[in-house]
């Protein structure tokens, strides 16, 4: 059940992710879930212990959610830095 929770929750935070970075249109329903749940993984790891705050593992809550939306974020922004120099 915990692989389901994943993938649902990963891609409305990718796909939310991917409109406030403004790369909706370059990437597709499938790269908007891998970023939702790299995303959540890198903030599980980095923001959760520091805010102290659990992980989507523990349940959805609005503060995971958040965690996890920061996480994809950060993410995208990496990505676009690298792909393009600029963070837009």
């Amino acid at each position: 059940m915990g692989i389901i929770v994943w993938l649902i929750v990963g891609g409305v935070v990718g796909w939310l992710a991917s409109i406030i970075m403004r790369t909706d249109a370059q990437q597709g329903i499938l790269l908007n879930v891998i970023v939702g749940i790299v995303g959540a993984l890198l903030a599980g790891f980095i923001i959760s212990p520091m805010l102290g705050i659990g992980t989507i593992n523990k349940g959805v809550s609005v503060g995971t959610f958040l965690v996890s939306l920061g996480g994809a974020i950060i993410l995208l922004a990496i990505v676009n830095l690298f792909r393009r120099g600029s963070v837009r």
